[in-house]
């Protein structure tokens, strides 16, 4: 049961720092400090996304999931569970390289603002 809890835990984790590799620079509009923990998050998903490896929390995942007596998964994070609800076809290598440029674009535009507006 625990390993359970704890594997959702890392699964939840997984998506929060996604979301704020992806979005965490809108918060530096709040914080100036968010910069200096944001960008090597998003360096790091852009690292993993562009060289297509798994990351880290994947195979802590499923190793917690396996000590509860579950199944892990093969594929990463990203292929388990959103590409099925974002893209219907499995992930290629040119997909990952253009979810990387999306995390650049995105985070790109949000720092530009927020430098015009300092």
């Amino acid at each position: 049961m625990y390993f359970h809890f704890a594997a959702n835990a890392v699964l939840l984790f997984h998506l929060a720092f996604i979301v704020f590799a992806v979005f965490g620079a809108a918060l530096a509009f709040r914080w100036r400090w968010i910069p200096y923990v944001h960008l090597p998050a998003a360096a790091w998903a852009f690292f993993v996304e562009a060289t297509g490896r798994i990351c880290p929390l994947t195979y802590l995942e499923n190793h917690l999931r396996s000590e509860a007596g579950q199944s892990g998964y093969s594929e990463g994070f990203i292929e388990h569970y959103l590409l099925p609800i974002i893209y219907p076809a499995g992930l290629t290598p040119s997909i990952q390289v253009w979810l990387a440029g999306v995390v650049i674009i995105i985070n790109a535009a949000i720092y530009a603002r927020l430098w015009r507006r300092s």
